[in-house]
């Protein structure tokens, strides 16, 4: 049980080194990154730095669900095999006392920064500040004494002190930018900009963009990158308004391609769109490496739903994605998986050519927790192609394409344990419009333990995790029509 001790980086670590080994392994995932102990959530400070990609994350190590927020910290050369790093920063002084809320990180003089939110409640009234945290070696912090950096005095009028949050800084022709959530008044999502010469001293530099009633009460996450050539403003509504086949989780995220003028400091926004149609995808950040690549991760979990594993008691919750390169494409972002995965691939299975009808082809004990699997299919003949993803008996991942409407729907319904959540309406299955490419379907599927997510046509992504009670590991196709199915393979996934 966790006592009114003061929650330190010495203690956090201590208590991780002393409980990580007391975790339940069987829903834990082989290659995407979790906490070693306790509750994960958002990723924070997503950072290539001195030849390594250096993820933090929103951690509770004392209990399987939120509590009061640290900085988890783990690092990797390859985007696939993680070392987990000691606690970055603990909620340990007067501006963070109730948590250290999201943020991210950037390099100045060889030094890694951190940037994040001192979160604190008095009397049930909380106020965010943006604060600051330096490093020599990336792994040891010192918060700043002039901290916080930012707070109510150069916010002003212009958002609530109440929920201001997630800072993602960046550097435009030498100067600092920092973007930050807020609010209006009436509750409407709203994203400021402040800048700076060295970090440590910050003004207020504009509004970037403010949301309709219909984008939700609040943005979360900020991140603002150029890319491809246009300015794009990547974050997380709350509460956000369904719209056709968009947004049906009760928090999403939300691409916003446009341009930027930076005499205003506004964005003009030409298209907004979901960047992920599965269940489980929130406040994504984004990197520039060294090979000049804008790279996103974000946290595979969605808020107010149940969680199997603190349910069970297995003492750990929350996963990251696979990280994935970004591009902009017809004014649409754009996420691919990233190169480094494809060496990890172990060759299994393949097929070519494999004719499927109405008559089921069925591969048993072809599934398994860290499968990978990429189908071609040619779908000019067939009206709708299905598949039955990890069959156990009647329970499947469901995947299925209609031609007349060039619709892709996924499926978890009935599949291993009930995963509720706030919508008023269960977000077990979405649907989503997808053109096939030359009249194929190309799917690239990454299987971990409880998680899935699928590639569609270079277009689409969908991000789902699961918890199944009994393991299947079959794998149905089923088509109405003739679908020829010109190449299917399946590896599995070293990590």
């Amino acid at each position: 049980m966790l006592t009114e001790e003061k929650l330190t980086l010495e203690r956090a670590n201590h208590y991780i080194q002393e409980n990580k080994g007391n975790v339940n392994p069987l829903y834990r995932p082989t290659y995407h990154v979790s906490a070693p102990v306790g509750w994960l959530n958002d990723p924070n400070g997503f950072v290539y730095y001195q030849g390594e990609y250096h993820l933090f994350y929103q951690f509770y190590p004392y209990n399987s669900q939120w509590g009061p927020m640290h900085w988890g910290h783990a690092k990797s050369k390859d985007l696939i095999h993680w070392e987990e790093l000691p606690v970055a920063l603990a909620p340990d002084e007067w501006y963070d006392k109730d948590g250290c809320f999201s943020g991210s990180a950037i390099e100045k003089d060889g030094r890694l920064y951190l940037m994040y939110t001192g979160h604190v409640v008095e009397n049930d009234v909380v106020t965010q500040t943006q604060c600051i945290a330096v490093s020599d070696d990336g792994i040891n912090f010192e918060k700043l004494a002039s901290n916080p950096v930012i707070g109510a005095e150069l916010l002003g009028d212009e958002g609530s002190i109440h929920d201001f949050r997630d800072p993602k800084v960046f550097q435009h022709e030498g100067t600092y930018y920092s973007v930050v959530a807020t609010k209006t008044h009436d509750h409407r999502g709203k994203i400021v900009l402040f800048s700076s010469e060295d970090l440590n001293e910050w003004t207020f530099f504009s509004v970037l963009l403010e949301g309709t009633k219909e984008q939700g009460i609040m943005w979360e996450c900020p991140d603002f990158f150029t890319l491809d050539g246009k300015d794009v403003l990547i974050m997380s509504p709350i509460q956000i308004k369904r719209q056709g086949h968009e947004y049906h989780n009760i928090s999403s995220t939300m691409a916003c391609i446009g341009q930027m003028d930076w005499e205003t400091g506004k964005l003009t926004v030409e298209n907004f769109h979901e960047m992920d149609f599965g269940m489980d995808y929130y406040a994504p950040q984004s990197l520039l490496d060294d090979k000049n690549r804008r790279i996103v991760i974000a946290w595979m979990q969605m808020w107010d739903r149940t969680f199997p594993t603190h349910d069970l008691g297995h003492q750990w919750a929350g996963s990251m994605t696979l990280p994935r390169e970004l591009r902009v494409r017809n004014n649409r972002l754009i996420q691919r998986p990233v190169s480094e995965v494809y060496s990890q691939l172990e060759y299994e299975h393949g097929i070519e050519n494999l004719e499927v009808g109405s008559q089921p082809v069925i591969f048993h004990h072809l599934i398994k927790d860290n499968t990978y699997m990429q189908i071609v299919a040619d779908l000019s003949e067939a009206s709708q192609f299905s598949i039955q993803f990890a069959k156990q008996a009647e329970q499947y991942l469901r995947l299925n394409y209609e031609t007349e409407s060039s619709t892709f729907t996924f499926s978890r319904k009935n599949f291993g344990y009930e995963l509720k959540g706030a919508e008023k309406q269960p977000v077990d299955t979405r649907q989503f419009p997808v053109e096939l490419v030359n009249q194929q379907l190309i799917l690239e599927i990454f299987r971990d333990t409880n998680s899935i997510e699928i590639f569609v046509n270079g277009l689409e992504v969908i991000s789902a995790t699961f918890y199944e009670i009994e393991k299947g590991s079959d794998l149905v196709f089923h088509s109405e029509g003739k679908t020829m199915i010109g190449s299917f393979e399946t590896a599995i996934i070293k990590a």
